[in-house]
């Protein structure tokens, strides 16, 4: 041996190091790709994403401040529409939670919650629906009021009570096909491909309820007048 690297080597040795950079690189995008793509599958629960996981730039510009707004989302809309906002229930009782919202309440899979889906209209259009479980835990005590709300918001009676408490934001896109976007649009003629949800855990004392919220195609063009205040 005369002290050379063969040529066949250092063309070996190039040749790993453009296969492992490769392998690097492709390693990053696919790590991106993970952290950056929302869009769930028409078939899979939605995928919720909490706001530390979450990058603002993936949001609509005029939904940001409204997604992770952790105020009351109903005192806010009575503000923009004092006059005319309404509650309107479009179905209350028993039901048992999708699999996504029984493993946030910590349920099983057969378990039975009170379920209550609204819509919140202003002008008569709707901008919101609303999709709450509670436990039969929860409703035990002071949560028993929670099945005899009518009309009234069931975030009011949330906020106003010292004794409860929410847990942070989680923000989802929710697809056509799933079954939490035929629940938002029963009824309604608009039906886009992707909408924006966000939801929550509630806790009175040490019981849980999970409220999900789903901003509509009639919210999204009001959006851009207005900022949570």
């Amino acid at each position: 041996m005369d002290g050379k690297t063969p040529s066949s080597v250092i063309h070996m040795i190039a040749g790993n190091r453009v296969i492992i950079t490769r392998c690097f690189y492709q390693l990053i995008w696919r790590k991106t790709t993970l952290r950056t793509d929302l869009a769930p599958s028409r078939t899979a629960p939605p995928r919720w994403y909490s706001r530390s996981r979450l990058l603002r730039r993936n949001l609509p510009i005029n939904l940001v401040d409204w997604l992770l707004d952790s105020g009351s989302l109903t005192r806010q809309l009575r503000q923009l529409c004092p006059d005319q906002f309404q509650v309107h229930v479009l179905w209350q009782g028993w039901n048992r939670p999708g699999p996504d919202e029984a493993c946030a309440l910590g349920l099983r899979l057969d378990a039975w919650s009170w379920t209550r889906e609204v819509r919140l209209l202003c002008n008569d259009q709707p901008w919101v629906f609303a999709r709450t479980l509670i436990p039969a835990g929860t409703l035990r005590g002071r949560g028993c009021r929670l099945t005899q709300l009518g009309t009234r918001s069931l975030g009011e009676v949330l906020f106003a009570d010292p004794g409860t408490r929410r847990d942070s934001v989680e923000i989802a896109c929710i697809v056509a096909g799933q079954r939490l976007h035929q629940q938002a649009f029963a009824g309604l003629t608009e039906l886009p491909d992707t909408i924006w949800s966000r939801r929550s855990l509630f806790w009175i004392a040490t019981h849980p309820l999970l409220i999900c919220e789903i901003f509509l195609p009639d919210w999204l063009v009001a959006s851009a007048r207005y900022r949570p205040k």
